[in-house]
């Protein structure tokens, strides 16, 4: 699960800029499934508290760069501090869910059933931000938590409960997407994403601690061997290279257009599982999967023709 990243979209972008921004989001999503990928593979060693914790860790070392070299570090407010360490909690409990669903999941399927997070945020959005939401989009949402759970029910089967915690991924990412959307306006995407990651360090850390006291195994601290370090490099790695992809994108296309190509990132996951770890979705699950599919992209259709002017700030990006 990425990090969410934003930046500013243009509102006429030349043809040009928009062919770039449609390639960088393609390689965002196909980069994306890389840090699911890795974080399973260091399932098998440590906890999904450890790896999400080693994640924000090795995330933080590789934005360092660009904070210094730009000089992001100025904009930093301690007055803004309980958001940004709000929204690294919701992240935080979100990717532990991910992860721990990862772990006996496929990842393709696991992707899937997070996609239904843009109708989540669509009904949120219109209770706490009084976004108007015809009921074309609500049905829309229903059609695709459907999808979801024609995806889940097999799966449901054979692990139980663990099959639902994606659905609970997809709540605290889209309850982060509407804090990040509104501070966004008044501050460095960058700057964001570094101080989520800086909080999310010391939460996951007092996390782990309360794994160590109670034994409770998905919040268990461990020392990583060489192999899971590798692993974790990679999360971070990829975590904060879709990211930058992601920002760049949005920075040269419109928001509105570069929205459908997230939904690449289930394909990208399909290919990579299964080179990887042999995992292929069955015909149920490509059903559900379609369905899912059909009803973000018909949200976003609504969303463009119900919007009164053009969109001029782009919302996160928020994969697992």
């Amino acid at each position: 699960m990425t990090s969410p990243a934003g930046g500013l979209a243009a509102t006429h972008a030349p043809t040009a800029s928009i062919v770039n921004g449609l390639l960088l989001m393609l390689l965002a999503m196909l980069v994306a499934p890389l840090i699911d990928t890795f974080s399973k593979l260091a399932t098998d060693t440590t906890s999904p508290t450890m790896i999400t914790a080693g994640r924000f860790v090795f995330q933080a070392i590789f934005m360092l760069p660009i904070v210094i070299w730009h000089g992001l570090w100025r904009s930093f407010s301690w007055r803004m501090s309980t958001f940004h360490a709000i929204r690294a909690a919701l992240i935080t409990v979100g990717m532990i869910c991910f992860v721990a669903t990862l772990a006996v999941m496929e990842v393709a399927d696991a992707v899937a059933i997070f996609f239904v997070e843009p109708m989540i945020l669509t009904v949120l959005s219109s209770i706490f931000l009084k976004e108007v939401v015809g009921w074309r989009r609500y049905t829309a949402c229903g059609v695709g938590f459907l999808g979801a759970m024609i995806i889940i029910q097999p799966s449901f089967v054979d692990i139980g409960f663990v099959a639902l915690l994606p659905i609970a991924t997809a709540f605290c990412v889209a309850v982060f997407a509407l804090m990040t959307r509104a501070l966004a306006r008044h501050e460095n995407p960058w700057a964001m994403q570094f101080q989520m990651a800086l909080w999310g360090i010391p939460i996951s850390a007092a996390l782990l601690a309360i794994g160590s006291g109670s034994g409770i195994a998905f919040m268990a601290p461990s020392t990583p061997d060489v192999t899971t370090v590798a692993w974790l490099v990679g999360v971070g790695f990829f975590a904060t290279l879709s990211g930058v992809l992601a920002v760049y994108a949005y920075r040269v296309a419109p928001a509105s257009i570069l929205a459908p190509i997230q939904y690449f990132e289930i394909v990208s996951a399909t290919l990579f599982g299964w080179l990887i770890f042999g995992d292929f979705p069955d015909g149920t699950k490509w059903l559900g999967i379609a369905i899912v599919v059909g009803s973000g992209l018909y949200i976003i259709w609504r969303e463009r023709r119900a919007a009164s002017k053009p969109v001029t700030t782009a919302d996160p990006v928020v994969t697992p």
